[in-house]
């Protein structure tokens, strides 16, 4: 997986993190589930690099 495709993804899923944390503190619904979101399509595009990365070799 090349290096900063996967730091921007790891990035997005802690951002993502961070907005769930921020919006269960101050009882934002709408943050939260932003948050679940960057998550999941922070994790989803790490998948699929390393399914790429998987068929290169």
């Amino acid at each position: 997986m090349a290096g900063g495709k996967k730091a921007k993804n790891v990035a997005k899923t802690a951002k993502g993190k961070v907005k769930e944390t921020t919006g269960k503190a101050v009882g934002n619904e709408r943050l939260e589930m932003k948050g679940r979101a960057d998550q999941i399509e922070g994790d989803a595009k790490q998948a699929a690099e390393k399914v790429k990365d998987t068929f290169k070799h």
